[in-house]
């Protein structure tokens, strides 16, 4: 069988956190191939690897990496297909490993997860595969599920342990169902919509279904919200796109979520604490690209509380205002099986060469 993705170390000393994306992929039944090259080291068999296994086939390229980690982002400028980076706490808590991974220039994505979250970066590759194979998506959703059943059965294991005089049970009547916010949002029927907005605020009549929703947390995020629906512009794929905040206006949240439950993945872009992207996550089993926003704290703020998600929720964050390469991440991943987009694509990445 074909190998659908390429892990890549930057040393042996860091298959502990391939292991964990190992046993994601093998839960999955996604093929998988693993390869030792350091960017500085050994840059030409960096190449090699990846010219090759592009061209033989795999979808998705996985690169971990600690200190400088530069791996992950010499892949991507070798390839056209998704790479996500993990970053290895090697020295200073792996911020280093992050920021070399995560801050990439216009042209280059690296669809960063947390610092050694191997298992996020798998289950995000398998998201990826999933937007066009069915069998992968219905694999990953009743892997999902599972985390939500544990999560159940913790907290069944708590309420023996509270022995506080004042403590009362609330029994919900949804209690003991195994339902999830995941599958009330999917498995809506909602009425067909006629339009949709393009650069946040704009509304018009919606020639094409949308491929991409666009969803910015605060009009502070807007500058960076129109610099990446202007590059899907550039790139011909069609999107919805809104400003609405998770945590002051949920049910509207909710509603463009419901009304883009077919779009086949999600851009959030936020600054400060970055619930948007938390919340789409909680809603969706689809790759969710998140872009940092820098309001305060230089964006840091922003970028560590969306590129640390717990296991089984990733999310493929790139740099701090990097609108256009989350455009482009995104048609990379739509570029998998679709020869129109992967043609735009290389034209497109062409000519940002040329310019540079």
């Amino acid at each position: 069988m074909e190998t659908k993705v390429m892990i890549i170390l930057g040393s042996a000393s860091d298959f502990k956190i391939a292991e964990k994306a190992i046993a994601i992929l093998e839960e999955l039944g996604i093929y998988y191939d693993l390869r030792v090259a350091s960017a500085h080291r050994t840059h030409e068999k960096v190449k090699r690897i990846v010219s090759s296994s592009t061209k033989s086939g795999v979808d998705v390229f996985i690169g971990i990496a600690g200190l400088s980690a530069h791996l992950p982002g010499i892949i991507a400028g070798i390839t056209h297909k998704p790479v996500i980076g993990v970053p290895v706490d090697v020295k200073v808590a792996g911020l280093d490993a992050l920021f070399a991974s995560v801050q990439m220039p216009l042209g280059a994505p690296v669809a960063t997860v947390g610092i050694d979250r191997g298992d996020n970066a798998a289950i995000l590759a398998a998201q990826i595969i999933g937007i066009q194979n069915v069998n992968i998506r219905e694999r990953l959703s009743r892997f999902r599920n599972d985390f939500y059943s544990k999560i159940a059965e913790d907290e069944e294991t708590l309420f023996p342990e509270i022995k506080g005089e004042y403590y009362s049970r609330n029994k919900h009547e949804s209690e003991g169902e195994k339902i999830s916010l995941t599958d009330e949002i999917l498995n809506v029927n909602s009425a067909d919509v006629e339009s949709i907005s393009t650069h946040p605020g704009e509304t018009v009549e919606n020639p094409h279904p949308p491929q991409i929703a666009v969803i910015s947390g605060s009009y502070s995020d807007i500058k960076v919200a129109k610099k990446t629906t202007m590059f899907l512009d550039k790139l011909k794929i069609p999107y919805d796109s809104t400003v609405i905040s998770p945590v002051r206006s949920p049910d509207k949240f909710e509603n463009f979520l419901k009304r883009n439950k077919d779009a086949k993945l999600f851009i959030a872009i936020s600054g400060l604490s970055a619930h948007v992207t938390g919340a789409v996550v909680a809603y969706t089993e689809k790759p969710v690209i998140g872009v940092p926003c820098a309001i305060r704290m230089d964006g840091l703020d922003a970028l560590l509380s969306m590129v640390n998600m717990p296991p089984g929720v990733p999310v493929a964050t790139t740099g701090i205002d990097s609108g256009g390469n989350a455009a482009i991440l995104a048609a990379e991943m739509l570029s998998i099986d679709d020869t129109h987009i992967k043609k735009d694509l290389m034209k497109f990445k062409g000519n940002i060469n040329c310019k540079r």
